[in-house]
């Protein structure tokens, strides 16, 4: 029998510019590699201070109303107390606070447990630091 408990790291470069990266193909392939047909659980954590995971619509949109939003939310200017780095980087990191650093995620037959239009995105807003690590890990 397969470890009950398996992680993985992912190294995503999300460019110099806002974005809402899919990362629900990797999370389906490490399973597919790991799960063997179990039930349990993925978690997704993302080890930054300034990116988040989101579970939303992807491609219809809703991922840049997502941005659109926490531009209204955060907006990138100078009111922030954190000002080192780009102009706004103080709201890069409240950005957890609005879309947390981790989900974790139903895995039922070994296949990640999402409905018909939901995927899993890291949210990274920081155009200062476009190398991101994302960590799976499955129990089950």
């Amino acid at each position: 029998m397969p470890d009950a408990f398996t992680t993985r790291v992912l190294n995503v470069s999300t460019g110099r510019s806002e974005t809402v990266t899919d990362l629900t193909r990797d999370c389906a392939a490490f399973l597919q590699e790991v799960a063997c047909g179990r039930d349990g659980l993925l978690n997704i954590f993302v080890p930054h201070a300034t990116a988040g995971i989101a579970v939303i619509e992807t491609g219809a949109g809703s991922d840049d109303d997502l941005l659109a939003t926490l531009h209204t939310l955060l907006p990138a200017d100078d009111r922030w107390q954190h000002r080192h780095g780009s102009p706004g980087h103080g709201r890069d990191h409240v950005l957890p606070a609005l879309v947390p650093p981790h989900a974790t995620l139903p895995v039922i037959g070994g296949r990640l447990g999402l409905g018909t239009w939901q995927s899993v995105c890291l949210v990274d807003t920081n155009v200062s630091n476009r190398d991101r690590q994302v960590r799976l890990s499955f129990l089950g």
